[in-house]
């Protein structure tokens, strides 16, 4: 395991539970930094050998979408982009 860096420790603490982002300076690749039990919840969603069955995935993933607010109306106008609603 690897031990966060004084830097990146200072950032978890002042982060107010928000995922944290990190650029490697060499390939400018960015990584998320999120507690170890929020990425456990996450993974069980999209890991192939899960112990959630389909309808608690996708329960889970509808109850993330209703946060996230993809039923406010303004939202509309993406399922104008859907093409499995185009007639």
């Amino acid at each position: 395991m690897i031990t966060l860096p004084k830097d990146i420790q200072e950032a978890v603490r002042t982060s107010e539970d928000q995922p944290i982002r990190l650029t490697d300076p060499e390939t400018n690749s960015e990584y998320v930094l999120v507690p170890a039990d929020l990425y456990d919840q996450i993974r069980e969603l999209f890991y192939e050998h899960s112990t959630l069955t389909r309808d608690e995935k996708r329960a889970l993933i509808l109850h993330a979408g209703l946060r996230a607010g993809w039923d406010q109306r303004e939202m509309e106008v993406y399922n104008d982009l859907d093409p499995r609603r185009q007639q």
